[in-house]
């Protein structure tokens, strides 16, 4: 039931979100999924401002989230880190292996305490996520190849098969309540082939990409879920 209701939360954010940036009431927003199930906006008039206007939300623990670009592909992954309770932390951890590069399970298991480690662990899971998002991908593609570099994580840096991406940024962001969210922003010439079918633009030059690229550094605006709502006369959220 919890989590039915933060997927309730997670659509509402996605249409308000649409509602505000866009100003499409919120009867006329249509939201489909690609075959790997990434949400997008369905619309006839792109808006020239916003070319590649895409969107993508998250919802783990106490937090239900949602992030938004105008040229770039962006990915989010808010994950509450619980501590395990049948088990320790190193025999929970242990299953997830095989999704980390050798380099990344090397700063897992030495971040220190117990604590320490698992913090580390979804740190670097939430970073993961939030890329595979952003490109549109489905829950099969192959963690192990993504590995990502950091500085105490600040600077992030990913590379994919070896191969570093240079036009990408991240954020981690320590929330409260022991939460961590994860924005991924980058070029639209990763996203899967079906995602791609959903974007007006996929080739920029390296001027109007580098203004995507380099706008102010995320952050969050927090709201209650009574201002998802819609006011009088912008119509009813669709039925789910």
């Amino acid at each position: 039931m919890e989590d039915r209701k933060r997927a309730l939360v997670s659509r509402l954010l996605q249409y308000a979100l649409i509602h505000q940036v866009l100003g499409i009431p919120y009867n006329k927003i249509v939201i489909r999924r690609t075959a790997e199930g990434k949400p997008y906006l369905e619309c006839d008039k792109p808006n020239l401002e916003l070319p590649n206007f895409n969107f993508n939300a998250s919802h783990h623990g106490d937090f239900v989230a949602i992030a938004s670009e105008p040229v770039c592909l962006v990915g989010l992954d808010v994950v509450s880190q619980t501590i395990p309770e049948k088990e320790s932390v190193e025999e929970f951890i242990q299953s997830f292996s095989s999704y980390f590069s050798r380099l990344e399970w090397f700063n897992i298991i030495n971040a220190g305490s117990s604590r320490q480690i698992l913090c580390e662990f979804y740190r670097y899971w939430s970073v993961k996520e939030a890329f595979v998002k952003a490109i549109g991908a489905g829950v099969g593609h192959k963690l192990d190849t993504i590995e990502f570099h950091h500085k105490n994580w600040e600077n992030i840096v990913v590379k994919v098969d070896g191969k570093e991406l240079e036009d990408w940024r991240f954020w981690l962001l320590e929330l409260e309540k022991d939460h961590v969210a994860s924005i991924a922003r980058g070029h639209p010439m990763y996203a899967t082939s079906s995602y791609k079918t959903t974007l007006n633009r996929t080739q920029f030059n390296d001027e109007e990409y580098n203004l995507g690229l380099h706008l102010p550094n995320a952050r969050f605006i927090f709201q209650k879920v009574e201002d998802l709502f819609p006011s009088n006369g912008t119509g009813r959220v669709p039925p789910c």
